[in-house]
């Protein structure tokens, strides 16, 4: 079996040139994103002209324009770096099909068994450097047997090991003494500012096999990926790198200081097991038809339709997914498209579930000079069945079930929600609360199934409940025999009642701060029949209120 090789890949200006890649606008000078920190705008990233300027990470914008009064910025979108990031991961699957992604600039590369595909792995990091020159990224590799020292040898190899903060570091010091010093201030204390050249210039450090524990001697404490406190605390028993930790006894260093900094220790020097973990690749689900001609009738879309639905399917089948969502997109000959979209009450890879909403929306079609490419997607899925362990028994129930399941009402449902859209189409369900109103729960009826056992109430509920509405009644507790409500008179012809219901104690519901209520169901002369209650008084007056109407 082959040494394990590991490629560990940082782009110290990732930010930044990921900006300045894009907005081919910004002038040419220093410049630098930034981010809120603790209610403060500070630098993320910057390119080489703002750190010959003496500016660093972390320093906050105020400071930074004192500075540099030429300095431009930009906000950071961590969703956009993200997934820049993604898109380099996907460009390093060249080197190997073990890549995964180290946030927020960094990539982790398996190489064990693949560098000799390139010539060796000096000749591999060299095609990895000519590549991040071409996109116009500054790059710091490093090479070893494990996660840990690739790391380290990637951030902090050919830097001196003073970086760990001790009582007179210049960035413990109050907030304006810093600002005053931000042009003394070092990458690292005790060490120099790192010198990482223009964009496109790479440095690479590769540790020979065996090799590493004396490649990650001299590295700094903080190049073991430990916490900030625990590198300043070890700084101050005289331990700035990593050969001062390894020489040290174990037991002692865990009990003073915990596992994780033995457990990082472990897996610099390969004593613990760190594997690559590369990203799984996300479900694609697509078919496409190119025309020989351009059409524009609705029988041949549909024609059309027939031929992509049934392979589409069929992937979905495959990976026991069914489609929420599907996408219809149709190229014009005039280089524009239209793109039609319907959703399902219930996640399915039948054909004939899905092609008759997508016929519901040939009638929007606008075929112009005609129609000559064709792709049907289903860009959101969700699995078909949970998978679980089950007896015969149970397994025979549960196909049967399937078999004989009745469709049609979420068919129903899909197709009125390709008219008026599925979030709009809702059930009810029960709620778990004893308070009226709270006794039930509106959910979207295509991601919900129908409720076939409702709790048995002792007494009815009306069929229209509102918020409670003052009666004119006298304020005491036993019924009137007449009253007033909506400035109508009405006299009590029978009661069914009372039913106490308390508030709900551990919440502060403003409905309920009356206090006790007791229910009524009253018929009147004139034919209403009401849901009256008498709230016994708490932090508000009591009194009479009605909240609903039988049928």
């Amino acid at each position: 079996m082959p040494h394990r090789r590991i490629l560990s890949v940082w782009f110290p200006r990732l930010a930044a040139e990921r900006l300045l890649r894009m907005d081919r606008g910004l002038p040419p000078g220093p410049f630098a994103v930034l981010r809120d920190v603790n209610n403060m705008q500070v630098i993320f990233a910057l390119n080489p002209e703002a750190e010959a300027k003496g500016l660093t990470r972390g320093q906050p914008l105020r400071d930074a324009q004192a500075l540099c009064p030429a300095l431009h910025t930009r906000l950071s979108n961590p969703q956009a770096e993200a997934l820049f990031l993604t898109t380099l991961r996907r460009w390093a699957g060249k080197f190997s099909p073990w890549v995964a992604e180290e946030p927020p600039a960094g990539l982790i590369i398996d190489l064990t068994g693949c560098a000799h595909l390139f010539g060796g792995e000096e000749a591999l990091v060299q095609q990895v450097e000519q590549d991040c020159a071409d996109l116009g990224l500054t790059m710091q590799a490093g090479i070893a047997d494990t996660v840990g020292a690739a790391w380290a040898l990637a951030r902090f190899a050919g830097r001196a090991a003073g970086n760990a903060r001790s009582g007179d570091d210049i960035a413990q010091e109050a907030r304006a003494t810093r600002s005053r010093a931000a042009k003394r201030r070092n990458w690292e204390r005790g060490g120099t500012p790192p010198q990482l050249g223009a964009p496109g210039n790479a440095q690479h450090h590769i540790a020979a096999p065996g090799q590493t524990r004396q490649a990650i001697a001299p590295l700094p404490l903080a190049a073991l990926r430990i916490a900030e406190d625990d590198v300043a605390a070890l700084a101050r028993l005289g331990l700035r790198q990593v050969g001062d930790l390894i020489g040290m006894p174990r037991a002692a260093l865990a009990r003073r200081f915990g596992q994780p900094v033995m457990r990082r220790l472990d897996q610099a020097l390969g004593v613990e097991p760190e594997p690559v973990s590369p990203a799984r690749p996300p479900h694609h689900f697509a078919t496409r038809l190119t025309l020989p001609d351009p059409i524009g009738l609705e029988e041949d879309v549909l024609a059309g339709i027939d031929r992509l639905l049934p392979p589409l399917c069929d992937r979905l089948t495959q990976k026991g997914r069914g489609a929420r969502r599907v996408r219809l997109q149709l190229f014009r000959s005039d280089h524009t498209m239209q793109a039609l979209e319907v959703g399902l009450a219930r996640p399915s890879a039948d054909p004939h579930r899905i092609r008759p909403l997508l016929m519901m929306k040939l009638g929007d079609v606008d075929a112009g000079f005609g129609i000559d490419r064709m792709r049907l997607e289903a860009h959101v899925t969700e699995p078909l069945h949970a998978r679980q362990h089950a007896g015969h028994l149970e397994a025979t129930a549960a196909a049967q079930k399937r078999l004989t399941q009745d469709n049609r009402l979420t068919d129903l449902i899909g197709r009125i929600g390709a008219r008026v859209g599925l979030e709009r189409i809702t059930r009810h369900h029960p709620g778990d609360s004893h308070i009226p109103e709270k006794a039930y729960q509106t959910l979207a009826a295509a991601w919900s199934e129908p409720c076939t056992d409702w709790p048995r109430l002792p007494n009815p509920r009306p069929m229209l409940i509102n918020r409670p509405e003052p009666v004119t009644a006298p304020d005491v507790p036993q019924l009137p025999e007449s009253f007033r409500w909506r400035r109508q008179a009405f006299r009590v012809t029978a009661a069914t009642g009372p039913e106490r219901i308390a508030p709900e104690w551990w919440l502060d519901d403003p409905d309920w701060r009356s206090g006790t209520r007791d229910y009524w169901r009253v018929d009147t002369e004139t034919g209403a029949r009401l849901w009256l209650y008498y709230a016994h008084g708490g932090t508000m007056s009591s009194g009479w209120f009605c909240q609903g109407q039988f049928a």
